[in-house]
């Protein structure tokens, strides 16, 4: 069974924001003043405007976008600028409708791909305003995949054979972000959505390893006020927990791996016991499809998927080879909340064990929930931070899953995605 990725259609115009005439097809706004006509046969103008996304360490953002026309054949590439186009985008909440934000783009460079494609680069970064995919809603407690309306003004023009080439209608196509496009979608029988990366080749003699990665509570569904939010995307696009196990690095110490990313239609923690055997059945659905070695199935998760790691272990003693919380949940040691794992749940896990955290967590307590388990999981490893900071970036202490998902976290001189691959059950 297979889930329908969300797609997001906008329309880009040069000059003013496009209206109702233009989504009928009427011809868009002129060129910006101080841009004549230019020389270029009417109907060759249009070009398609594909912006570029990336999950950085704080989420996925926007960091280019591409301009593709048969009007940019010739053109002198020299009379390309950064100044010479200018870039306003506009982002709705689709479950509240509201508009999210809505600003100009810093545009950084201007350059040619080797097909005679523009590329914009925008400024991006943490805290640079304007180029999230995501609205995290407070209210809700869940991360919105945004609705994005780029425009594009051209406000310098370009120089071909014959003079000046000037765009004059732009049309935006999908969003594309490589790291996440190699994951397919898929739903599991029950129902559960769930993502999936397949390596190069076999991974070796007995198959390849399978990395479950267990997100966190604002990457699940949502319903509310009628609006059932089940997308099986911000699982990927909230951070590079799934990614990371993806990336070249990760691929090369596993010998290759596969990566699970299935998505809670609510959170975790609301439904532990509930959640378990779905997430059991998509890894079997995932192992009967593929060459895996089942002495090779590694859990992941953060803070809610952190919690769903552990349910996981102590519900599956014999399944996995490794098991790494990030900023787990526990639950009350009383027992009266909704999610919950007890003393002697931890106190019988056998699976070798990697809980990483910062000291300055302050969504979920480490003392009273990393370092907890970690004193009751016999032989597991620690790795408490100070603080979550990567390139001079210092962010809330909860976001530790970001040294996870760079490999940063370290034991008696062995990384923690190389600690993985080595284990085996």
């Amino acid at each position: 069974m297979r889930s329908t990725p969300v797609t997001r259609r906008t329309l880009l115009a040069s000059g003013a924001a496009l209206g109702a005439s233009a989504l009928l097809g009427v011809p868009a706004a002129s060129a910006a003043p101080g841009v004549g006509p230019g020389s270029t046969p009417q109907g060759r103008r249009d070009a398609l405007v594909t912006p570029l996304a990336e999950v950085l360490d704080s989420g996925e953002q926007v960091t280019s976008l591409v301009l593709s026309s048969r009007a940019l054949h010739g053109v002198r590439r020299a009379s390309l600028r950064p100044s010479t186009f200018a870039v306003h985008v506009r982002a709705t909440n689709p479950v509240t409708g509201e508009v999210a934000y809505e600003q100009d783009r810093v545009v950084t460079g201007a350059r040619w791909t080797p097909r005679g494609e523009v590329v914009l680069d925008l400024e991006h970064g943490w805290q640079v305003p304007g180029g999230d995919t995501l609205q995290y809603v407070g209210a809700y407690s869940r991360n919105v995949l945004l609705e994005l309306e780029h425009t594009i003004t051209q406000a310098e023009p370009l120089r071909g054979p014959g003079g000046q080439v000037v765009l004059e209608r732009f049309r935006e196509g999908r969003p594309t972000d490589p790291e996440v496009d190699a994951f397919s979608y898929h739903a599991s029988a029950s129902g559960m959505n769930y993502r999936l990366f397949s390596p190069r080749g076999g991974g070796g003699r007995h198959g390849a390893a399978l990395v479950v990665w267990l997100h966190g509570g604002g990457e699940g569904g949502l319903l509310v006020d009628g609006h059932d939010y089940y997308d099986n995307e911000a699982t990927l696009r909230a951070n590079r927990g799934a990614l990371g196990f993806a990336t070249p690095e990760a691929q090369r110490l596993f010998g290759g791996a596969y990566v699970l990313a299935p998505q809670a239609t609510s959170a975790w923690m609301d439904d532990g016991d509930g959640y378990a055997p779905q997430i059991l059945e998509a890894i079997e659905e995932v192992v009967a499809r593929h060459r895996i070695d089942r002495r090779r199935i590694h859990v992941v998760g953060c803070s809610n998927g952190g919690y769903m790691s552990l349910k996981m272990v102590a519900e599956h003693p014999d399944l996995f080879a490794t098991s790494v919380p990030i900023c787990c949940g526990i639950g009350p040691r009383d027992g009266s909340g909704r999610y919950f794992v007890s003393d002697d749940e931890l106190a019988a896990m056998t699976t070798p064990t990697w809980l990483v955290a910062s000291a300055d967590d302050t969504t979920l307590d480490p003392e009273d929930n990393t370092v907890y388990a970690h004193e009751r999981i016999d032989g597991s490893i620690l790795s408490l931070y100070d603080s979550v900071t990567r390139d001079g970036n210092t962010y809330p202490g909860h976001w530790s899953w970001i040294y996870v998902a760079r490999n940063d976290p370290r034991h008696r001189g062995r990384h923690v995605w190389e600690w993985m691959a080595r284990t085996r059950r």
